[in-house]
Parts: C-alpha cells; sequence; structure tokens
C-alpha cells in the first residue's frame, strides 16, 4: 500500500484521505484505550498532521486529558460517533489516525504494543514486537521498526 489512504466514518457521511505515509502503527493497552475503543485495546497511526484531509463530513470535538496532563483532541463523526483522529498536544505535527477505519486494513501489522501493564489477561502479546510497560518517552523505535516492515510491504 501507498498513499494516498482513505477511510471514513461507519454511517459514511465523513470521509477522509491521507496524503502522506504513516509514521508507525502501534496497539495501546491503557485503560483509556479500552474505553474509547470499547475492546481490550485502541489502534494509533501516526501521520503528519497536515496530510489529513477531510474530504466529506463534519467532525467533532471532546478534549480529554492524558495521564501526561496534556490534553488530547479526540475527533469523531458528529453523525454516527465514530472516533476517526486524536491530536495529540504532546505533538502538534501528528495526528493518529484510527486505523480501523481505513478502506483497506489488510496491510496494517503494528510495530508494538504500550500500556501492556494495563493489557488484558487473555490478549497474547508478540514478544517480536516493540513492547512497552507504559508510555515510551520516545517513539522513534517504533516509527523505525513500522517503517521496516511497512516499506517491505510495498515492494
Amino acid at each position: 500500500m501507498t498513499h494516498p489512504y482513505s477511510g471514513g466514518c461507519q454511517c459514511g457521511q465523513v470521509r477522509y484521505e491521507i496524503r502522506a505515509e504513516p509514521l508507525g502503527l502501534y496497539v495501546c493497552h491503557c485503560t483509556e484505550c479500552q474505553k474509547q475503543s470499547s475492546s481490550a485495546f485502541g489502534m494509533s497511526m501516526p501521520v503528519p498532521r497536515e496530510a489529513v484531509v477531510i474530504l466529506k463530513g463534519h467532525l467533532k470535538e471532546w478534549k480529554r486529558p492524558a495521564d501526561s496532563g496534556r490534553e488530547v483532541s479526540c475527533l469523531f463523526c458528529d453523525n454516527c460517533g465514530t472516533r476517526l483522529f486524536h491530536n495529540p498536544a504532546r505533538n502538534v505535527n501528528i495526528t493518529n489516525v484510527k486505523p480501523g477505519t481505513l478502506d483497506d486494513t489488510s496491510w496494517l501489522n503494528p510495530a508494538g504494543n504500550l500500556w501492556t501493564q494495563s493489557a488484558q489477561k487473555w490478549v497474547v502479546i508478540d514478544d517480536k514486537t516493540l513492547n512497552y510497560d507504559a508510555q515510551p518517552s520516545d517513539f522513534s523505535s517504533l516509527f523505525k521498526r513500522f517503517n521496516m516492515g511497512h516499506n517491505r510491504n510495498q515492494k
């Protein structure tokens, strides 16, 4: 897969395009991601913020504090409520796309897992990925690992 990547919400009212390659892809097992996804974990695919283009529809924004005390802007369809993006205050240059909203998810292969200390006991975490008990202070290793595998999948 190569950009642009397209996606949208469940009801189809919001459509978006990502016009750059993703920086990374990871799974987060923190209790906040479990709550927002109504599942055992959430997934995030950081992309350059300027690469996200809303093609149609309207987003609603809700802001919440992160464990760091910084704010996270959560963006979702104002009709069906599908969570599409997070804009973290810690890095104003990226948007975390919720990759399950992409039209084609067949190529997704997370580079690692965050907050494994909060993972549900029945979730199997691959020891071949980069795994962190909590929030890593630096995401560069995750991005590097993802891009090694992602570039290989493009050939």
